[in-house]
């Protein structure tokens, strides 16, 4: 009865914070004053301009999934496959483009690449490209460059489960390397990649930081920047808003469901295969030489031109003068911190936040598998289902629902327009890393640990508090940090919610970007990065404490 309860309480409460801003959404979309009424909604995704956003927004997804395709793929096979595999550290290294904000390597791309920009002032010969980079193509290809880590990691992982003995024996049959490929690799592949490829299509397609910043520059408009248009340029268009948000959330429900068929139908499993099974030779002089130049062109490309760009412009003095000695200070990290404080408020403000909702979502998320572990099949199922919701859904989306929701409620819960509603926000947002790293930690506790712990005398509280906890407890670190990091650096809540005078790390950037103190926004970024990198580097450490 006492476990039925508790999954009960966990059901409601997840409901609460997560399917009831989630039917706000579609309220808001399909009743006109109180009555169901679909023509709104229709008519406003009819609309010519709204019409030509989806089809932008399909199209820019289609097209970041093939240039990812072009980097991640090779870049997989050379960790895989090549002597390559044994340089571990291109693992940390390549993760740096997924860690780095979106918005913040947009805006290293766009001082590095406009006119008189970085790029002009060092290769001046080269001018003629920021013309072609201020388009579709330059928004695809810095979109690629965030999210191939992504793709990478999962096919590295799928090619390094199948054995060399198939790819001996082919060659042993006559087959050349590209044919192996082709009728070797790519089946077995296949599934593996079409997964990957829909991750990273509905990661395109509900992604904010890059189109807000790059994208509404060339006047190229997505989902994203629209719903944030409608919810909050005047005139306030909820309406609007809710079904541009209805229409991506079934696009991002059926890519889902796509997954899953495709897990299904297209995943092999190898018998007597396993990571180890991988033996590697040694390469060619030619192969080698290509291969460290391909990976140089990524490292360079992706990482070297907008970190530089972003650390080059918080030190350069007066901009006009550009990459001269003597136009470099450290003054705009002084002004970070002592004009105006705003950017000391919006330091603060982003650590209070950060550290509140890592908590509270630790809390929630460890409480969710107790839950889940504790109740029925169905049941659990229900549970983790819930709990992991908002990873399928764009941020965007579950923001402007919560919007909705607590602004319909405030005489309930008076929390929207305070800070409360972006630390809420921030919970849901960012729940199921938790639930996913604690999940992970207890498919490693064997049942025969808590049985004995009962067999021995010892409570439930008291089994959990001196077996179970320290067992998960690098699971719940690990889901702390991820959230710490990711709430520390989050744009699209603090940009939709934040109340009146309040500034957040992203929102001071993205402002002092937009008036042209871009000194000053850049130092911020730069401190940002510094911050994110050294926490990371601090859950590595406290998790390899732990393991010991």
């Amino acid at each position: 009865m006492g476990k039925k309860i508790s999954s009960a309480i966990v059901i409601l409460l997840l409901v609460l914070l997560i399917i009831c801003p989630l039917l706000s959404i579609f309220r808001e979309a399909a009743f006109t004053e109180g009555r169901f009424n679909l023509s709104g909604a229709i008519a406003t995704i009819a609309e010519s301009e709204n019409a030509e956003m989806i089809a932008s927004s399909l199209l820019l997804g289609i097209l970041v999934v093939i240039v990812s395709s072009l980097i991640a793929l090779p870049l997989a096979y050379i960790f895989s496959r090549t002597e390559f595999a044994k340089y571990r550290f291109f693992d940390i290294i390549f993760m740096i483009p997924f860690m780095t904000p979106p918005y913040i390597a947009s805006m290293g791309w766009i001082l590095f690449m406009q006119k008189r920009g970085l790029m002009q002032q060092l290769f001046p010969s080269l001018a003629f490209i920021s013309d072609w980079f201020f388009s579709l193509g330059g928004l695809v290809l810095v979109m690629s460059f965030h999210v191939f880590p992504f793709m990478m990691t999962m096919m590295k992982n799928a090619m390094l489960s199948v054995p060399s003995s198939l790819d001996e024996a082919g060659a042993v049959l006559g087959a050349r390397f590209l044919l192996r490929i082709r009728k070797l690799f790519m089946p077995l592949l296949t599934g593996n990649y079409a997964i990957g490829a829909l991750l990273v299509f509905v990661k395109t397609i509900s992604e904010y930081g890059t189109p807000s910043t790059l994208g509404r520059r060339i006047g190229f408009e997505v989902f994203t920047t629209d719903i944030h248009r409608y919810a909050t340029v005047a005139p306030i268009e909820f309406g609007k808003s809710a079904s541009l948000a209805s229409v991506l959330i079934g696009i991002c429900i059926f890519i889902w469901l796509l997954q899953n068929y495709i897990t299904n139908r297209r995943s092999y499993s190898l018998v007597g295969s396993r990571p180890g099974s991988v033996r590697i030779g040694k390469m060619r002089r030619l192969p080698y030489i290509l291969c460290w130049i391909f990976i140089i062109l990524v490292i360079f490309f992706t990482m070297v031109i907008p970190l530089f760009s972003v650390t080059a412009s918080s030190l350069i003095k007066l901009r006009g003068y550009g990459l001269r000695a003597g136009n470099f200070t450290f003054d705009n990290y002084v002004k970070v911190f002592t004009e105006d404080k705003q950017g000391t408020g919006a330091l603060l403000v982003s650590i209070f936040l950060a550290v509140s909702s890592a908590t509270i979502a630790s809390v929630l998320g460890t409480l969710s598998v107790l839950a889940s572990r504790k109740a029925g099949k169905r049941t659990g199922r229900v549970i983790e289902g819930l709990s992991l919701i908002p990873e399928m859904l764009p941020s965007i989306v579950l923001v402007l629902g919560i919007m909705l929701f607590y602004n319909g409620i405030y005489r309930l819960v008076p929390i929207y327009g305070t800070i409360w509603i972006m630390v809420l926000s921030y919970v849901i947002l960012f729940l199921p890393y938790t639930v996913q790293y604690v999940t992970s930690s207890f498919s490693q506790i064997g049942s025969s640990l808590v049985a004995a712990g009962r067999i021995c005398g010892g409570s439930p509280s008291y089994v959990f508090i001196h077996v179970t906890f320290p067992l998960i407890f690098r699971g719940i670190l690990s889901g702390w940090m991820m959230t710490f990091i990711i709430a520390f650096r989050e744009l699209v809540t603090p940009s939709l919610i934040a109340p009146t005078n309040t500034l957040t790390v992203s929102t001071y950037i993205n402002r002092q970007f937009e008036q042209g103190s871009v000194g000053k926004g850049m130092a911020m970024a730069v401190i940002c990065i510094l911050f994110s990198t050294v926490s990371l580097l601090l859950l590595n450490k406290a998790v390899a404490m732990q393991k010991k």
